[in-house]
């Protein structure tokens, strides 16, 4: 079988490329950045292809023999659109490592094109959702009846330069929870409340995270808010933003901050990867006050995207599943966390 990473010399990209090399698969590595890709392709012994999501007839032919992509290159609500619309013309799966809520709802959405076309369309394969996409469909598990959930995670590793990008130009539409099975748009720092993701009782905010989408089509539980740690000062901060939270909408004020996150490390480094853990912990609650939650500690974030991608690649390659959109839990199984797991 043959596939593709597109994106492979970007931070998170290139975690992967080496994973699924050491791991002795033999993907082609692809990007606009001829140079980049290059240089990482001879290094790692790997074949090839120079091409731009906005040319898509180059993008199809690259893709033309490719029986899976996993995507990389974002920001994924300007670049997954092109790069699915090649993949279902060429019926090629597609992953990707998106942790934004627009991109899950249109893959969703896409779900009769993906049946049509014989392809898979599983974004969010990497740290945005396995692990709390995996919790989710065990809380449904344990409780069936259960209307309200929330989920969360405590990780003490820096962003990457890239999901920094991604979390700035979010700023201006505010937070966003699923009420009544519909995804409603809401302040930021919209509900506060304390919560022990298992390192001790924190201070969390809500922020929103793909499992806002992703959550409801594994479970279908209407009801779903997502959480992280955060000091009162952050989240009076955050609200106080909620007055003038418009101005990220101003490309000057973007370029500007753009380039400042230019000016910080790529991402963690590898000491830090190895050493920074995350807690992922869950509710569910059915009408009745019934409720369990559940905690998991996992590897760091990015070291678990470079190997969750690679896997879920694999389980489409070797299994075969029906075509359409999936989340993770649902294409590989609730268990899918087990293999991330540290005790």
């Amino acid at each position: 079988m043959k596939w593709m990473i597109y994106g492979a010399y970007g931070y998170t990209g290139e975690l992967i490329s080496r994973h699924a090399v050491a791991e002795g698969h033999k993907p082609v590595l692809a990007g606009r950045n001829g140079e980049a890709v290059r240089k990482l392709a001879e290094e790692l012994d790997r074949d090839y292809v120079v091409v731009s999501l906005d040319e898509p007839g180059a993008l199809e032919a690259a893709l033309a023999d490719m029986d899976l992509v996993i995507h990389c290159a974002g920001p994924f609500e300007v670049t997954a659109e092109p790069m699915i619309a090649s993949c279902l013309a060429t019926k090629t799966h597609y992953l990707d490592i998106t942790g934004e809520i627009s991109v899950f709802e249109f893959a969703h959405a896409s779900h009769k094109l993906a049946e049509s076309a014989g392809v898979v369309l599983c974004p969010g394969v990497g740290f945005d959702v396995i692990p709390t996409d995996c919790v989710a469909a065990q809380l449904k598990e344990q409780l069936p009846d259960a209307i309200d959930l929330v989920l969360g995670f405590d990780s003490s590793s820096r962003m990457s330069r890239g999901t920094a990008r991604t979390g700035m130009r979010k700023l201006a539409e505010g937070g966003a929870v699923r009420r009544g099975g519909d995804v409603v748009n809401v302040p930021l720092a919209y509900h506060t409340r304390k919560i022990d993701f298992g390192n001790g009782e924190k201070c969390a905010m809500t922020i929103p995270w793909g499992d806002v989408a992703t959550a409801y089509y594994t479970t279908s539980i209407p009801n779903i808010e997502v959480y992280i740690p955060a000091s009162p000062r952050l989240i009076k901060r955050m609200k106080r933003m909620n007055w003038f939270r418009w101005l990220f909408r101003f490309k000057p004020l973007r370029n500007m901050l753009e380039k400042n996150i230019e000016q910080q490390p790529a991402g963690p480094d590898e000491e830090e990867r190895e050493k920074a853990v995350t807690y992922v912990w869950g509710e569910a609650k059915n009408g009745k006050g019934d409720s369990k939650s559940l905690r998991v500690k996992v590897m760091n974030g990015y070291k678990l995207t470079s190997q969750g991608a690679v896997d879920v690649a694999m389980h489409i390659l070797e299994q075969r599943p029906a075509p359409g959109y999936y989340t993770p839990a649902k294409l590989c199984g609730s268990d899918l966390i087990d293999r991330y797991k540290i005790e």
